[in-house]
């Protein structure tokens, strides 16, 4: 989607502090972090959320949270995160692109 902050990311278009990538996924830090450690994982291709997910999605959400705790560790977080994924307006999601929040380093996070 051309006016996806977060397609413009993961096509390089904006910059961003990049955690990890792969063909088909990207992990940046959030620029508004909630904790000392706050990055977030998307798919490269487009998907408004995870509402609009079906079985066709199942690999790739699947290799998106195997990839949460290994990137956790490698942030320094060795007792615990939390993985946060907002869905629709009413579930509090700002960017229609969907991601995955992994937050963690202070002990309480809220999003």
């Amino acid at each position: 989607m051309s006016d996806c902050i977060f397609c413009k990311i993961a096509a390089g278009e904006i910059p961003s502090r990049k955690v990890y990538e792969d063909d088909e996924i990207l992990a940046f830090h959030d620029i508004h972090p909630i904790a000392p450690v706050h990055f977030m994982i998307i798919p490269k291709r487009h998907v408004d959320s995870l509402y609009e997910c079906d079985e066709g999605h199942q690999a790739l959400l699947g290799r998106i949270l195997l990839l949460a705790p290994r990137l956790a560790r490698e942030q320094g977080l060795t007792d615990g995160f939390r993985t946060v994924i907002n869905t629709g307006r009413a579930g509090g999601q700002e960017i229609f692109h969907l991601h995955v929040h992994v937050i963690g380093g202070n002990g309480k996070h809220t999003i």
